[in-house]
């Protein structure tokens, strides 16, 4: 794939104010790179200890439908988590916004929604 000229790069900058600007901005992003990945961490936790707590309680190793739903819902909040690091990553590599890429994170987030709605609680007006 060929890199984008953002227009940013080291030899172009004639204005110190921007060159200073384009170099917070990256620490920036890898800051949010680095609280991503914590996050994803936690998350893969989270996702053990529902899951133990689930199959734990009685009767055992026995999930009903909301249980799996709950479960599910981790899983793929964990997946769009670690898509969202995936689009950080390749952001602070080619400095530009692969849109194939968000696309696929904002379709799975959807689909997400869409997969956990629960309709005994939601009222009509929601959906």
């Amino acid at each position: 794939m060929e890199k984008h000229d953002s227009g940013f790069d080291e030899a172009s900058y004639d204005d110190k104010a921007i060159h200073f600007s384009h170099t917070v901005i990256r620490f920036c992003v890898k800051i949010l790179a680095i609280l991503m990945m914590l996050l994803i961490i936690w998350g893969v936790l989270d996702v053990v200890y529902v899951m133990y707590m689930k199959l734990s309680s009685l009767p055992y190793f026995l999930l009903s439908i909301s249980d799996i739903l709950a479960v599910f819902s981790a899983f793929l909040a964990v997946l769009i988590a670690i898509e969202i690091f995936i689009n950080i990553v390749m952001y602070l590599r080619d400095d530009v916004i692969h849109v194939n890429l968000v696309i696929a994170t904002a379709l799975m987030a959807i689909a997400r929604k869409v997969i956990v709605l629960d309709f005994t609680k939601l009222a009509p007006e929601y959906i």
